[in-house]
């Protein structure tokens, strides 16, 4: 009888087991790299995004998502830790936030959240973009060990429009197989067509379409013969009203050229190439996604499509990111999830945000570390729900940018300011922070900046104007590379 009893309960411990993984949903999560909101909010319509754009029709468009750190490394700190720069010290690329005296390095990222909790883990591609512990990632993922791939192809020189190889431009006719993003993507697809006993989370880190601009020559074929202006948001002295370390964030347009006419013929070419990896990238996602819909979990899984950080195509006479400024800080963020009713959202969210979000919505062991954003799963229901009324980027101890959804509030280490109205000013061309009538919004904003900002774990500013200036020299080295450059 007691052996009898005995298999009965164990009978019964399986058979909950197997019901709360089949309630507990899939998670798929695709991180793009410096994608910044050409296709999301059909800010540039030429460029060509098919499968985001279908993804539009499906899922929950956050307009005003924000990045925490306006970089690669820093932003993705923030998003798998659920901790503000501010908090942590990592603020920029090239700083090491997950190993040495880093609290990041004693700190449970999300990935091991799921795997704690009984999820099956698995993740290709750029991830962190900082070296981990040895034996960390084993804590995280299943599929050790995970191939990363890097941000080649690279062209050869006579394809360089800027200072070195990140700045190539080329239609590559070599193998698709040089590309690790569709590498990746094959190895993902072939994930989701497989057979999983466990709820499982996938992470498909893309390297596109950061720099170099290349990409299989189908995709710059798509643009054959089309013109590209410069983006709406351009404006000829745009800087003439902003302070001095505004400024010195901005490498300017004139390493492109000696000329103005030479500096839109190579800008032009610059966009051509963004909008070519733009739609790779939107090719490999659209795959993995499919091979989603094709396969048994469609209907039990949330799926997360976001980039990084932003980037600026010229606005603000800046190529790249950061900056303190919208095109630097806005991330696309789109999210489907099972019952989804398809919606802008105008709520002011930020993939810190995620972590706090996923452990609700997948009802997860919470870390053991109190998590710094807010979970949206409330929005899934009611996409005009009460939620946090700000967004707060940081780049560099002092460089602090806030926005409510209407007005973005910029103040620097030497506490010059700027302050837009989005309303009126979305390209952010009019400071109007010296304005009296606008002290009242000020205040409400500058309460937001953070009262203490933990030191910096070191690195590089994006570009080397600043090298002299006190502000920016204090983190002025060169930090561990990690999983690539940039």
């Amino acid at each position: 009888m007691l052996a009898k009893a005995i298999t009965i309960l164990f009978l019964l411990f399986c058979f909950c087991q197997f019901a709360m993984a089949q309630q507990r949903p899939n998670v798929l999560i695709i991180q793009l790299d410096d994608m910044n909101g050409f296709g999301a909010t059909d800010y540039y319509p030429k460029v060509k995004t098919p499968f985001l754009q279908k993804l539009k029709q499906e899922a929950l468009n956050f307009i005003k998502a924000t990045c925490q750190a306006p970089v690669c490394v820093p932003s993705r700190a923030s998003m798998f830790s659920g901790l503000y720069p501010h908090t942590t010290g990592a603020y920029l690329n090239g700083s090491d936030p997950w190993r040495g005296k880093s609290i990041l390095r004693n700190t449970e990222s999300f990935p091991e959240t799921f795997h704690k909790s009984g999820y099956e883990t698995w993740a290709r591609g750029k991830i962190f973009h900082a070296k981990v512990d040895s034996g960390r990632y084993e804590k995280m993922f299943d599929n050790r060990p995970i191939y990363m791939g890097g941000f080649g192809p690279f062209a050869e020189k006579e394809y360089w429009l800027g200072n070195g190889q990140f700045s190539s431009v080329k239609a590559w006719t070599g193998p698709d197989s040089d590309f690790p993003d569709i590498v990746n993507a094959d190895a993902a697809v072939k994930f989701l067509e497989d057979k999983h006993d466990k709820p499982f989370f996938l992470f498909y880190g893309l390297w596109r379409p950061h720099t170099p601009y290349t990409a299989p020559k189908r995709f710059f074929d798509l643009y054959e013969g089309m013109h590209f202006e410069l983006p709406q948001g351009y404006k000829d002295g745009d800087l003439n009203d902003v302070p001095f370390l505004a400024r010195e964030l901005v490498d300017s347009l004139k390493q492109f050229g000696k000329s103005q006419e030479e500096i839109l013929q190579t800008v032009e070419k610059l966009i051509r190439g963004y909008c070519a990896t733009s739609s790779f990238a939107d090719w490999n996602m659209g795959r993995v996604i499919e091979a989603l819909d094709k396969s048994p979990y469609a209907a039990n899984t949330i799926v997360i499509v976001c980039s990084d950080n932003g980037y600026h195509n010229g606005e603000k006479i800046r190529w790249q990111k950061g900056t303190m400024w919208e095109m630097s800080a806005y991330t696309p963020l789109l999210i489907r999830f099972p019952g989804c009713k398809p919606q802008v959202i105008n709520q002011t969210v930020g993939l810190i945000d995620l972590y706090p979000t996923l452990v609700e919505y997948c009802k997860l062991n919470k870390p053991p570390h109190k998590l710094e954003g807010q979970s949206m799963v409330l929005i899934f229901t009611n996409g005009n729900a009460s939620f946090r009324s700000y967004s707060l980027t940081t780049y560099g101890t002092g460089y602090t940018s806030v926005t409510d959804g209407r007005y973005r509030y910029i103040r620097y280490p030497d506490k010059t300011e700027e302050l837009y109205d989005h309303t009126t000013d979305p390209w952010e061309w009019n400071n109007i922070a010296s304005q009296k009538n606008m002290n009242g919004v000020k205040k409400k904003l500058q309460k937001l900046v953070p009262k203490k900002m933990r030191e910096s774990l070191g690195g590089r500013y994006e570009q080397r104007r600043g090298k002299d200036n006190k502000y920016m020299a204090e983190n002025e080295k060169d930090g561990p590379v990690g999983e690539g450059n940039n």
